[in-house]
This record gives structure tokens, sequence and C-alpha cells, in this order.
């Protein structure tokens, strides 16, 4: 397949470009700044847009069988609710105007339901420094909903996924729909290599058509 990854430089970014490519699929990896993207492989090429610019988001992924965004405004940002929102939004505009109909976007794990009716970004113990962004990624999944036109997934990392806890590539994972997975010892966790195996089966598979899901160990 022929995919526009969007944000390829950053922590989810720059692993599912690797599995991307150790698959044979031909990928435009679009980024600010390309130049810490590795182009030796001949099915990298790179593109430079601004995320925030639904035009240059579509001209950057015209003409693809799919795009992935793994964009993030930055968890340091202070105007991270705003710009994570302004710019999935942009990103979802470019990608409609484009004519591409296959989207996949990583989201947060806050609006997984711990239980029912309780979203975990709106427990006592979610940390505050994570909220802003994490509240950011519920709004946007809940407007990511209306969308009837693209073949949009969303996906929610494990709760414990992070550049922390980078683990490794075992090729193995669960999924659910709304709620976490989470293990023998209740952790919710996948290695961020593991994280990108399941974004890429989902792009070829397309187990999610207009749906969130999550996956972890």
């Amino acid at each position: 397949m022929k995919i526009a990854l969007i944000g390829a430089t950053g922590f989810v970014g720059t692993h599912v470009l690797k599995e991307l490519v150790s698959r044979g699929h031909q990928v435009t990896a679009i980024a600010r700044n390309t130049d810490k993207i590795d182009t030796s492989n001949a099915l990298v090429t790179t593109k430079a847009a601004d995320v925030a610019n639904a035009d240059e988001v579509a001209a950057a992924v015209k003409g693809h069988d799919a795009v992935i965004s793994t964009f993030n405004a930055g968890w340091t940002n202070p105007n991270i609710y705003h710009d994570f929102l302004a710019g999935a939004k942009a990103i979802q505009a470019g990608v409609k105007q484009a004519g591409v109909k296959r989207f996949l976007t990583v989201g947060g794990a806050g609006s997984l339901e711990i239980k029912p009716g309780l979203q975990l970004v709106d427990t006592p113990t979610f940390p505050e420094a994570y909220k802003a962004g994490a509240t950011a990624a519920r709004d946007y999944l809940n407007f990511l909903k209306t969308e009837t036109d693209l073949d949009w997934t969303f996906l929610s990392p494990a709760i414990e996924m992070s550049p922390a806890h980078p683990g490794e590539r075992t090729g193995k994972y669960r999924t659910a729909l709304d709620t976490p997975v989470f293990d023998e010892h209740h952790h919710s966790r996948l290695s961020v290599d593991d994280t990108a195996v399941a974004i890429v089966d989902e792009i070829e598979q397309g187990n999610f058509i207009r749906k969130r899901f999550t996956a972890a160990y």
C-alpha cells in the first residue's frame, strides 16, 4: 500500500514508520521538520507540512491509499488542549479534501472506560500533567464519531504505553473497544513496537472501521 504517515518523527510515529517499511509498504513520512527521518530505504519519501493547515495536509496525503496520524501537540505544551484539537481537526479535514477514505489516528487512553460511565481521565488519580492532552483527545474522539465520509479508526494506546516503558516487539496483543485491556496483574501495557504492529495490522485488515479500539498484552 501507499501510506501517508503524519507525525513520522514522534515517539509512536518513528516505530510505525519502521513497521510499515518492514512489511514493504511505500510510505510518505510527513512532519514539520523532516531532517530526522531516515530516508535510506527506497520505500520512504518525505514531505514537510504544517498539520494545522488543512490545505497543506491535503497536498501531502493526496493519492495515498491510507493516512495514519500519530500527531501529538506535545505533552509539555501549555496550549496542548487547543493545539491538539485544532491540529487533529485540520488533519481530518485535509484527508477528506484529498479524497483519501482510509484514516487511522492515534489518540489517548484517557477516554477509555474503567467502569460503565467513568472514563479514565475523569478519575481522581489521573495525573494533572496529562489531563489537558487527554481531555483534548477525548473531545476529538467525540468529534470524529460524527464523521460519515471517512473510513476512520481511532486507537487508544494501552494506559502504560509511554517512553518510560518502551518494551520490545512480540507481535502479540489483545484488543478491546471502549475499555482497557488489562493483564493478570491489572496492568494495561504494550510496547511502542507492538503498538505500531497493532496500527499497521489495522491498516491492512480493517477490523475497526468507524470504531475506536485499544490494544495491550
